[in-house]
This record gives structure tokens, sequence and C-alpha cells, in this order.
């Protein structure tokens, strides 16, 4: 398994308490989409904001601006890929 499959894996699992999921599916797809309608984690604009908070303090990456946070949580390995990118940089 991939360093990103197991952060996604991971990231879930922060997403999911944050959010206070209580029915989450086990099996997520990491291309399916974070939030919105057919996001299977069932998130809205407001569970984006609680990402974008927990993220930041998690991991220390600043997501940044409207725009930015919009395609960076597209979906759960879209999120992942910027984290650990984010993390690379330093």
């Amino acid at each position: 398994m991939s360093e990103t499959s197991e952060f996604t894996k991971r990231l879930k699992q922060l997403i999911v308490e944050t959010c206070n999921i209580p029915d989450a599916p086990e099996d997520v797809p990491e291309d399916a989409p974070l939030i919105g309608p057919d996001s299977p984690l069932d998130l809205d604009s407001l569970d984006a904001v609680e990402v974008v908070v927990a993220v930041q303090k998690a991991f220390g990456v600043r997501i940044g601006g409207e725009e930015g946070a919009r395609e960076v949580l597209q979906s759960l390995r879209t999120l992942a890929e910027f984290i650990l990118r984010e993390q690379n940089k330093r």
C-alpha cells in the first residue's frame, strides 16, 4: 500500500472524529467527493471548515483561500496529497 493510501486512512479517521459521523462507511473511495451531496461521508460546507481547522492543527499545514480549499477538499486523495506535499516542503 502506498504512503498516500495509508495516509488517507488516517485522514478519514480524523475527519470522522472531527465531524462526528456516527455511521461512517468503512470503505470510502479515495477519489469520492469529500464535500457535497455525492460525498459518502455526507459532509457539507460547515464540515469543510471543521476539516480545514482539524487538518491545520493535526498536520501543521495551511489550506488557504476559498478556491485553494475547494481544490484541496475535492477528495480524500487530493487532501492527503496536499498535506504530504506541504509537509515535504519543510
